[in-house]
């Protein structure tokens, strides 16, 4: 009896819990460049491509920038860089090919990453 109450108290450990479990599903982003951008206004350009932001996705787990590579996890439409130089960038899947920076805060951010090209 002692013993399943120790498994119960450790199965409910939030520090014990995996990170990404409330996220979702695991999955991969689609493989390709992602360039990124802030956006513009009405007055200019749609949109302000920032190069030095861009990645791309080599396998079902990797990701390669002008910094180096590393690797990634996609829970449910959280993406976590999780080694590399960019680790702890999060990025939300808004769509097969366009993501959104999420804030430290968990709001979403201005940079956004289309894959195979951006505004002009």
């Amino acid at each position: 009896m002692k013993y399943a109450s120790a498994l119960i108290l450790l199965a409910a450990s939030p520090a014990l819990a995996p990170a990404f479990a409330a996220e979702g599903e695991l999955a991969t982003l689609v493989a390709g460049e992602y360039r990124c951008e802030l956006p513009g206004d009405a007055l200019g350009p749609a949109g302000h491509r920032v190069a030095t932001a861009d990645f791309s996705i080599t396998n079902a787990s990797g990701y390669v920038s002008a910094d180096g590579a590393g690797r990634y996890l996609l829970a449910g439409t959280m993406a976590t860089f999780t080694s590399g130089p960019r680790k702890g960038e999060r990025f939300r899947r808004v769509s097969a090919n366009f993501l959104r920076q999420v804030k430290a805060d968990g709001s979403d951010g201005d940079l956004r990453c289309v894959r195979g090209g951006a505004n002009r």
